[in-house]
């Protein structure tokens, strides 16, 4: 079977046909799959009416599944979890900063999928954020003050007692588990290298999970940092995704950033998701 790929015509992102991921996928799907996801960052199938158990499958054709830190997950589900709102929801919109998922961990996972099972009629767009484009348009002054550094990368200021997502965060859709662990840290260049592509891109973001630089004072350190925010999500390198039923998303996180979107007052959104980390076989490259 030989897939259709279809650029978006927008910073990234493009529509795969010719592939059924209710059914098991071939060697040579993967491999095709694998080509577009790393030329296009995203990659969007639609009218696929997956089962849970499908959503599984097809995310570990390219990895291992993870295990959220700090969301419940799905009962009986450990690695998918439902990023869902019910319509008469007012607690704030669930991951609506820029990130990429899971920085604040050692080695975390390079890719996500993410399902939709009720789509709102208007608003919930995702937005993504080209960061090899960004990379390569990077001003060379500000490149250069970012070459070789180190990010200090922690999950404290979302999900740590204290955080927007921690003791104080009521919802009546979604779980989250705030922790101590929360607080710990863990350094990733601003600049890496993908194992695959070997394109260069910038990692991270800092509203979401950088809150430093090694070796650098607090507030040099952030204002860097916020230039650097100011740079990577700008409009010109910006996928603004609108959802359809039955529509998987994968995106690799080591290329883009994302963010969710509100709009959809007195609608109710529900998506399922899960998170791959490579294979201790597939880590060629010591970038993260």
């Amino acid at each position: 079977m030989t897939i259709t790929v279809t650029p978006t015509g927008e910073a990234c992102g493009a529509y795969i046909s010719g592939v059924d991921l209710t059914k098991p996928l071939s060697q040579e799907d993967i491999r095709d799959i694998r080509q577009a996801w790393n030329e296009h960052h995203v990659i969007i199938f639609r009218n696929q009416p997956l089962t849970d158990d499908d959503l599984e499958r097809v995310s570990s054709d390219f990895g291992e599944l993870a295990i959220d830190p700090f969301v419940k997950s799905i009962e009986g589900r450990k690695h998918l979890i439902s990023i869902q709102r019910e319509a008469d929801e007012t607690s704030p919109i669930f991951a609506d900063i820029w990130h990429a998922d899971w920085s604040f961990k050692a080695n975390p996972p390079f890719g996500t999928c993410l399902f939709s099972i009720e789509i709102p009629p208007v608003g919930g767009d995702t937005l993504f954020a080209n960061q090899v484009a960004a990379a390569e348009q990077m001003p060379d002054d500000l490149r250069q003050r970012v070459e070789g550094k180190m990010a200090i990368h922690s999950a404290k200021m979302g999900y740590s007692k204290k955080g927007s997502y921690g003791d104080k965060f009521k919802s009546k859709s979604m779980e989250v588990v705030a922790s101590d662990e929360a607080l710990e840290s863990e350094t990733h260049p601003f600049i890496i290298k993908h194992p695959e592509s070997g394109k260069e891109s910038i990692y991270g973001s800092a509203i979401a999970y950088i809150v430093g630089i090694e070796d650098m004072k607090q507030k040099e350190a952030m204002d860097l940092v916020m230039e650097v925010q100011r740079w990577q999500i700008q409009d010109q390198f910006v996928y603004r995704h609108k959802w359809e039923k039955d529509m998987l998303v994968m995106w690799d996180n080591r290329s883009v950033l994302h963010k969710a979107t509100g709009g959809f007052e007195g609608h109710r959104r529900e998506l399922h998701r899960s998170t791959i980390s490579a294979r201790p076989e597939d880590l060629k490259y010591d970038s993260l």
